[in-house]
């Protein structure tokens, strides 16, 4: 199970920049992710994967890099994660 304590909205915020800098190919390419089926995170009135965005912000907060199956992106998890941070997330179907 992954510890989320060292992982700060600032480490977030890093990981959007990261995905607006390398665009999402290119992001998911580098950071072993995919795009997001369910769930978007909401920044700034764009659209950002969830799970792709805090998997890198863990990166970022620890050095270690996680992947996609070592932690959940649904409610329970990453969901909850970032919405425990102050962000904004909205299942794809709700708009």
């Amino acid at each position: 199970m992954v510890k989320w304590d060292p992982v700060t909205h600032a480490h977030v915020v890093r990981a959007i920049h990261e995905y607006d800098r390398l665009g999402a190919d290119r992001f998911f390419a580098i950071h072993g992710f995919a795009r997001t089926l369910s769930y978007d995170l909401i920044w700034e009135k764009r659209l950002y994967p969830p799970k792709a965005i805090l998997g890198t912000a863990y990166e970022f907060a620890t050095g270690k890099r996680l992947s996609s199956a070592d932690f959940e992106g649904g409610k329970s998890g990453a969901v909850r994660v970032l919405r425990d941070l102050g962000f904004q997330i909205e299942a794809k179907n709700a708009r």
